[in-house]
């Protein structure tokens, strides 16, 4: 069981599975397509895990499930730990790192010594570390900041190969990430069969997002194959 959890909000992004402008994606038949954008940290639970839980509930679910956080320790000291760990070159420790330094958990300074709410730039150093160990969730972590361009210049392309990596490996975020990037053809050629793919495979997972991502697909592929006439 991971003892770190999602951090970031998810990106929400509609698309169609016919033509789109170069302006505007639009939903076909109101259906609206979702990108997980969430790299992990300590100390949170996934937004899907709170769900229906009172705060107490939420407090037993993370004693039984981040079994860390009751270490004693002060934040300061699991973080000169996870940062000892890190240089040492301990890929779960680097992702959790750069996780800390992205959710602003790690305080950095500016050039002028000014604290920063968060520093993307170290984020990606440390993910970079992980992911060239073929840490997947360092992989998909690394490969969000490519596809949004915090903390390294934006490059979808790039993104992509990230995502299939750690996507190859079972992380249902990257495989659902690829689905709307073949959808949308963002980084890549526009290819639904391939979008189905990457969807089946994290909703074999039970990833609900690549679910309705796959009822969204599949309604809009059947009302395309109406006749004319039958449309609504």
């Amino acid at each position: 069981m991971k003892t770190i959890a999602v951090l970031l909000a998810a990106l929400l992004l509609a698309a169609g599975c016919g033509n789109k402008s170069s302006t505007e994606k639009t939903a076909t038949n109101e259906a609206e397509v979702t990108l997980m954008g969430e790299s992990t940290t300590a100390g949170e639970l996934p937004s899907f895990l709170k769900e229906g839980l009172s705060e107490k509930e939420q407090d037993e679910l993370k004693k039984k499930i981040m079994p860390t956080l009751d270490d004693g320790l002060t934040p300061e000291q699991r973080f000169l730990n996870l940062r000892k760990k890190a240089e040492a070159g301990d890929a779960e420790a680097q992702n959790g790192l750069g996780s800390m330094y992205f959710s602003g958990e790690a305080v950095s300074h500016d050039a002028q010594g000014n604290p920063l709410s968060k520093d993307p730039e170290a984020a990606a150093g440390w993910f970079y570390r992980a992911a060239e160990q073929g840490h997947a969730d360092a992989q998909f972590n690394l490969g969000l900041l490519y596809f949004t361009g915090e903390g390294v210049p934006q490059d979808k392309t790039k993104a992509v190969e990230l995502f299939t990596k750690a996507a190859e490996q079972g992380n249902i975020d990257a495989q659902n990430n690829l689905g709307v990037i073949y959808l949308l053809g963002e980084g890549v050629e526009q290819n639904t069969n391939k979008a189905v793919e990457w969807f089946e495979k994290a909703a074999e997972q039970g990833n609900e997002e690549a679910i309705k991502n796959l009822e969204a697909v599949r309604a809009s592929q059947k009302a395309s194959q109406k006749p004319s006439g039958e449309q609504k």
